[in-house]
């Protein structure tokens, strides 16, 4: 058993721990299901009166009160009949006994204490694994039974759970840093996203500032595809359904995905929710050699996926966004060599961005193969090749089921942010599916027919989400080449204002994002105005600039830096541009 199922074992029995104070207390509350989650816990309760927050100290009280008379978790096996029993009148538990024992087996339960309940399993053996002082009540949520708008909306309690009390902790102090740090909150004070209820939920527009962001994030994806020999084509965004229906979409991922009509012709058509498609329709517009092989296509259309509007988060989940994709039609015997590119460019991404990573291998789920495209052999094929050249590579991973893209296994690439959390960005994704579906061929040296193998990829996954990201990350303070305003400069009095104009169109005319405020305002107004908008340099003008034709460099990160000449100054900004420092 690994770490991470103890922890998740430990968080189940909390979810157990829980419902039996809610019973203690509201004995008339009817109980539906409590999973462990990625920081904790959550039961959904129908309550017949309604409760909130402020309750939230009570029922942990009573957790605490209830935890040591808890030894262990005993199974019981019963028969519909008697596990309905156990349950009148309370329409959800009869709901899911009815669904796990329409074969006619029984259902498992799990008493501690006075407590018992329908449950598969996955607890602590011994209660004294749960530290007192290392789970905390949360928060009060609404959620709809079993996830769908049009069943009744039911109180669902979030736990906070770890093994130690100094890792809960830890959490907690990690979380309101994130708070502080919410692109959502920093992105409206840095003027550089808005969402507008008229334009639709989940669909961002960029002011000009947070458009420069954007671009930059877009234009270091396009050098590092030029490096890799990518050719950028441009693809539309509605398409016909038959081109879904070929590459499995339509089957496996329709419900997220949005529908058009048209007033003149009959055919069902998708706005798109991913590239490859279109891109196998580039490669299949020609006959294809050996010798051409691989052809790389790279793709910055807007896609489009139809979320949940309860699941949408800012820049991080969205309906409409564009990403850095890109597809690579090779020979087997290419494979090895076109991924390990891709993984030498994404290294080089992330380190210009400053962010730690790790990578996930993404494969099928052996007891789910339906959710799948192709059979047994390709997926063993695939995914020993993954497994195998991170192996040679000497990279180390972690092997996850059931995170594989449909039509392959994929290496993903787990970026971690400055406070610790992580990200799935980039992603590696080898299939041998599609291209068989769509009938791609090239011609062999023996003049023989044959498919050739896609791979999927992405740099850093969507700019759009990415520069969510990044706002956290960086906490709103961008580095030099990312900051849409990257110096400012400010005159002191207005008989500075020629001098400081100067600067400004030196800086302006070497494509340095430059701003001149020569407003009526105070100095340390101006002074606070730029710390405010955390640019990365200003450069204040008073009678010693003026007088030594030089300027004095304030560094957001450095404080105040020595005097220089403007030629210098231009240079050192340039070259740390170029840099990405």
């Amino acid at each position: 058993m690994t770490d991470t199922d103890k922890l998740n074992n430990l968080r189940h029995s909390l979810a157990h721990l829980l419902a039996a104070a809610v019973m203690e207390l509201y004995p008339d509350t009817k109980r539906t299901i409590g999973p462990s989650i990625d920081n904790g816990f959550y039961f959904d309760f129908e309550f017949s009166k309604p409760i909130s927050d402020e309750d939230l100290p009570k029922i942990e009280k009573v957790m605490r009160k209830i935890l040591p008379t808890w030894k262990k978790f005993e199974k019981h096996e019963l028969t519909a009949d008697e596990a309905k029993k156990e349950y009148p009148g309370n329409p959800y538990k009869r709901e899911l006994i009815d669904e796990f024992t329409k074969d006619g087996q029984k259902v498992t339960f799990y008493k501690s204490g006075d407590y018992w309940d329908l449950c598969k399993g996955r607890h602590v053996e011994n209660l004294k694994e749960i530290s007192s002082d290392a789970f905390k009540l949360d928060r009060i949520a609404g959620a709809y039974w079993r996830g769908d708008e049009k069943n009744k909306m039911l109180t669902r309690i979030y736990g906070l759970a770890f093994e130690t009390k100094k890792d809960l902790d830890a959490y907690i102090a990690q979380r309101e840093e994130a708070k502080k740090r919410d692109h959502r909150k920093l992105g409206r004070e840095l003027d550089l996203f808005v969402f507008s209820e008229l334009v639709g939920v989940g669909m961002p527009l960029f002011t000009p500032k947070g458009n420069i962001i954007r671009e930059q994030i877009i234009g270091f994806s396009r050098e590092l595809n030029n490096e890799l020999g990518f050719g950028e084509v441009h693809t539309p965004n509605i398409n016909k359904a038959e081109l879904f229906k070929i590459s499995g979409h339509y089957d496996k991922y329709k419900e997220d995905m949005l529908s058009v009509s048209s007033q003149y012709v009959s055919d069902e058509m998708f706005l798109k929710p991913m590239n490859c498609p279109q891109h196998t329709q580039i490669f299949a517009s020609s006959p294809r050699s050996y010798r051409d092989l691989p052809i790389r296509y790279s793709d910055f259309a807007v896609l489009y996926r139809d979320e949940k509007p309860g699941e949408l988060s800012g820049l991080i989940r969205l309906r409409s966004f564009s990403q850095d994709d890109g597809h690579i039609f090779c020979r087997e015997d290419q494979v090895k060599d076109e991924i390990s590119n891709v993984l030498s460019a994404i290294e080089k991404a992330l380190k210009a961005y400053k962010i730690e990573y790790w990578m996930r291998l993404s494969l099928r789920d052996p007891n789910k193969k339906e959710k799948y495209l192709g059979d047994d052999s390709v997926w063993k094929k695939s995914q020993t090749m993954m497994r195998d050249l991170l192996k040679e590579k000497n990279i180390k991973n972690k092997e996850v089921e059931g995170e594989a893209a449909f039509y392959g296994p994929k290496i993903d690439i787990m970026a971690v942010d400055a406070i610790g959390r992580e990200w799935q960005i980039s992603t590696i994704q080898l299939d041998f599916n599609q291209p068989k579906r769509f009938e791609l061929e090239y011609t062999d040296k023996d003049g023989g027919k044959k498919i050739p193998v896609m791979i999927h990829r992405a740099l850093i996954g969507s700019p759009d989400r990415f520069l969510g990201i990044l706002i956290e990350h960086y906490a709103g303070a961008f580095p030099l080449w990312l900051a849409p305003v990257q110096v400012k400069v400010i005159p002191v009095r207005t008989q500075h204002n020629k001098y400081a104009k100067k600067v400004f169109e030196l800086l302006n005319e070497n494509n340095i994002r430059v701003e001149l405020d020569d407003s009526d305002e105070n100095l340390g107004k101006k002074v606070r105005d730029a710390k405010n908008n955390k640019l990365p340099y200003w450069i204040v003008i008073g009678d010693k600039e003026v007088e030594a034709d030089k300027i004095t460099l304030e560094s957001r990160d450095a404080g105040q830096l020595d005097q220089m000449s403007k030629e210098k100054l231009v240079k050192k900004l340039l070259e740390e541009i170029k840099n990405k420092k």
